[in-house]
Parts: structure tokens; C-alpha cells; sequence
């Protein structure tokens, strides 16, 4: 009979929005563990906001500022959304199916957006805290 996985359920908090980047940043070249719904948004979201406010000021300055700003989030974006697969139950290659057309928003929507997580440690790591470490 197969063993059934503890339940230790999702935490009831929300990562803040400066924990979520300063830990994605923090875990740039690591795809091991899982990033929570609320790491991986606000992380998302960080990244628009910057590069929203360093395209601005680009455009009114004429820098390059906006490529180094793509350089910084690539890794951490990457390895993000790595390890929100992992959060779902799913492996890290998977992030392989989002290069097909049509396929990668249907996935995107229902792993990233409506999927919570796996309320149970799995062979991925422990239910994330949301908590900054």
C-alpha cells in the first residue's frame, strides 16, 4: 500500500513584495526547493515595475539601462519559475513546453495562476514558508 503524504497545509500568509524579490534574487542559480504563488507574482511583478521605470527614464536619457536590468532578472526569473513548477508537483524541464505557441498560455494560466500548490511536502522540498530566509 502506498504511503500517503503528511498534509501540513499552505501557510494563510502572503510572501511580502520586497521578501519575494530580495529571495528570487538571493536564489538566482538555485532550482532546487519551490517558490509559492505570492513569491513568483511579486518577483513578476517587480521586474514590470523596473523595467517600466527604467524604460522611462532610458527613453528620456538615452542609457542602457534597461539592458542591464533584463540581464539581472533573466536568471531569476528563470530559475522562478523553475521552482514554481517544483511548488506544483511538476519537474523543472516542463518550463520546455512553454516555447510552443498556444500550449504555453493555456500551462501558464493553469499552473501559474490557478494552481496553489501542493499542500504536502514532495520530492521537491517542503511547503514554502513565505517567509523571507
Amino acid at each position: 500500500m502506498m504511503e500517503q503524504p503528511e498534509i501540513t497545509g499552505r501557510s494563510a500568509n502572503t510572501m511580502q513584495f520586497m521578501d519575494a524579490v530580495k529571495t528570487c534574487f538571493k536564489k538566482s542559480i538555485t532550482i532546487s526547493g519551490r517558490a509559492s504563488r505570492s513569491e513568483f507574482w511579486f518577483f513578476y511583478l517587480s521586474s514590470i515595475l523596473a523595467a517600466v521605470g527604467l524604460g522611462v527614464i532610458d527613453g528620456l536619457l538615452g542609457g542602457v539601462g534597461i539592458s542591464l536590468l533584463t540581464l539581472a532578472f533573466i536568471p531569476a526569473g528563470f530559475t522562478a519559475c523553475i521552482r514554481r513548477l517544483h511548488d506544483i508537483g511538476k519537474s523543472g524541464w516542463m518550463i520546455l513546453l512553454f516555447v510552443i505557441p498556444l500550449v504555453n498560455f493555456v500551462l501558464f494560466i493553469m499552473w501559474f495562476i490557478v494552481d496553489a500548490g501542493q499542500p504536502h511536502a514532495n520530492q521537491y522540498g517542503d511547503v514554502p514558508t513565505n517567509m523571507a530566509e
